[in-house]
């Protein structure tokens, strides 16, 4: 349709158009209108067409938009990822929508839709480090290893988790301080979720002397922590010698509590142990080094 004006234009003798560009604007307009004479009511149609392809396309492609999202809701999947899996549904639709009706006005689509994919190409060799992002926090999403809220140790940092993006995880410090990790590096490495369980371990080691009597310092650590009300007598509390080391003898001190009541049991128990063994008179070694001196006088005569 386009390439019939085009073949008029050129079937024009050049030495038949004058300098004056009255004549030239006149032979254009004589040409433009002979085209639309000829082909008119075609090239109308042909727009007609693609306005219609472009319009019920859009319509179709928002419609198919929706209808993935719902989807993807009703599927319980995460609310950041079904959006932004909606918008890229949509984008492509809206592509093949567009070349469509570029094709219907006679428009060659090949050339354009390869330049497209080159430059896709380009854009993702660029973006390599984002699109892994993007698939690591796909895959966060999807398989939840960790929620908003739970204290992690993930990416090299650990804090509370307070946002999990499609590209990024924001956390919070012990210290707070706010820090985003790229989701790459998280799922790149291990993931310790420290909020997952609803009970958690607390492992002491406290060490004794080897002249105090060991039943009563046993019997006083046991006293100790069962005295705690937040320590849970299911999974039964461990309090056992686990060393008998230079200077001392260790105990292996392990309590069960709530995950919330991790830190706090933890270091009230350290303080409450420590006084304790103060008030019984027990004995916690630390490490000593005898200093022998010589008089150099006295060794030189021997």
């Amino acid at each position: 349709m386009w390439s019939t004006l085009f073949a008029q234009q050129e079937s024009t003798p050049a030495d038949s158009i004058e300098s004056d560009p009255i004549k030239q604007a006149s032979e254009l307009w004589t040409t433009i209108n002979e085209f639309l004479t000829e082909e008119g009511t075609a090239l109308a149609l042909h727009i007609v067409v693609a306005l219609v392809i472009f319009f019920v396309g859009k319509w179709v492609a928002n419609l198919l938009s929706r209808f993935c999202t719902r989807l993807m809701r009703q599927a319980k999947v995460d609310e950041t990822l079904t959006r932004f899996l909606a918008n890229i549904i949509y984008a492509i639709l809206m592509v093949v929508v567009i070349l469509a009706s570029l094709s219907e006005l006679g428009i060659n689509t090949t050339s354009l839709a390869a330049i497209l994919a080159a430059a896709g190409f380009a854009v993702g060799m660029a973006l390599q480090g984002t699109l892994g992002s993007f698939a690591s926090g796909v895959m966060l999403i999807l398989f939840k290893p960790f929620k908003v809220g739970d204290f992690v140790e993930a990416g090299g940092t650990s804090g509370v988790v307070e946002e999990i993006q499609i590209f990024s995880t924001h956390m919070r410090t012990a210290d707070n301080i706010s820090i985003i990790v790229p989701n790459a590096q998280i799922t790149g490495g291990t993931i310790k979720n420290y909020s997952h369980k609803e009970t958690r371990r607390i492992d002491l080691v406290f060490g004794c002397g080897y002249d105090d009597d060991l039943k009563e310092v046993k019997s006083f650590l046991e006293q100790a922590i069962r005295s705690d009300e937040r320590v849970l007598s299911d999974p039964e509390p461990v309090v056992a010698v686990s060393e008998l080391g230079d200077s001392s003898v260790n105990f292996v001190v392990r309590p069960w509590v709530k995950n919330a009541d991790y830190w706090a049991t933890r270091w009230d128990l350290i303080e409450k142990i420590k006084l304790g063994f103060d008030e019984r008179g027990f004995n916690i070694p630390y490490p000593t080094r005898d200093l022998h001196l010589y008089n150099e006088a006295s060794a030189g005569k021997l």
